[in-house]
């Protein structure tokens, strides 16, 4: 009888250990909880966690792009939001954007929506142009984030450096905006989808203007991730007027760790249930999965791969 118990013992440890290595842990890299990211990853993980078998799915709120690459290339994270100019950085392994050696784990599983360069000002700095921000006190983004690393193509497209700045400062949407609110700073640069809330409450606090980024500037930026586009008017309150500016894409990515099964449904449960995304932030009006293929700077995950090619969208 000992012998016996001891037998069903261990077929109970072997099947909890198999219980255990069945469960696929997908942690889901965002953003800032008052971004777009955020939003958006909540609703990715909640696609996950219910139609992913096995499937035991958390979020992770990050400083976005360089930081969920990072993240990926580690293995601390399954699938994460990045800007494409910082997932091309990566891939090529840019030190100055904060990329020592190329991140060459990195795959993609898709691209998403887009990322628009805002730059606002108080309406009573005296800004109306890039090169009314000399002198000015400006808020750029957290050091080294994807934010950044726009400000630093831009500004130096536009012939400016931080130096020309009276204070530079390294703050989120939300810190930025505050400032603003309170004078203590004129402008800032962000990178995020259109309408997004911070700039609505700033918009609808103090009379502000936008500051338009040149077609032919954008022509200087030596990145095919810049692309030329435009903020529409109406967009936030006070804004009359369409905005020249420059778009980026949103890609998600993952890296060669992550099974091909798991990208392929990474990637599937995305674009296969797209009501859910556009439900959680508006954005997500403008992805759809014949765009999730186009731009990317670096290799699709196998599994991915897979899923697109069923869809007819990839050879």
């Amino acid at each position: 009888m000992k012998k016996i118990k001891q037998c069903m013992l261990g077929i109970t440890l072997a099947c909890s250990v198999s219980a255990v290595q069945a469960s696929e842990f997908i942690n889901v890299l965002t953003g800032g909880t008052s971004g777009v990211y955020y939003p958006l990853g909540v609703a990715i993980s909640q696609l996950y966690d219910k139609n992913i078998p096995n499937a035991k799915v958390q979020v992770q709120a990050t400083r976005a792009s360089v930081e969920n690459l990072t993240l990926l290339e580690r293995g601390r994270g399954e699938i994460g939001f990045a800007l494409a100019d910082s997932v091309e950085d990566a891939w090529l392994g840019v030190e100055e954007a904060g990329f020592k050696k190329p991140l060459s784990k990195l795959r993609a599983i898709g691209s998403t929506y887009s990322n628009y360069i805002q730059i606002v000002a108080r309406a009573d700095s005296g800004i109306s142009s890039l090169e009314d921000l000399k002198g000015k006190r400006v808020s750029v983004g957290a050091p080294r984030s994807g934010t950044e690393l726009n400000a630093r193509a831009i500004f130096k497209a536009a012939d400016l450096s931080y130096d020309d700045f009276a204070r530079t400062e390294y703050l989120s949407f939300s810190e930025s905006v505050e400032l603003m609110k309170n004078r203590q700073l004129d402008a800032t640069l962000q990178s995020a989808g259109l309408g997004m809330a911070a700039f609505r409450d700033l918009a609808s606090h103090a009379p502000v203007v936008f500051i338009a980024i040149p077609n032919e500037l954008v022509a200087k930026i030596d990145s095919d991730a810049y692309r030329t586009s435009v903020i529409p008017a109406g967009t936030y309150t006070g804004q009359d007027e369409d905005v020249a500016t420059v778009a980026i894409s949103n890609l998600l990515i993952t890296h060669q760790g992550v099974s091909e099964e798991t990208a392929y449904q990474m990637a599937k449960q995305v674009f296969e249930n797209l009501p859910a995304l556009r439900n959680a932030h508006s954005v997500a009006d403008s992805i759809t999965a014949e765009g999730a293929v186009q731009g990317l700077p670096l290799p699709l995950h196998p599994g991915a791969k897979r899923y697109y090619q069923e869809q007819n969208l990839i050879e």
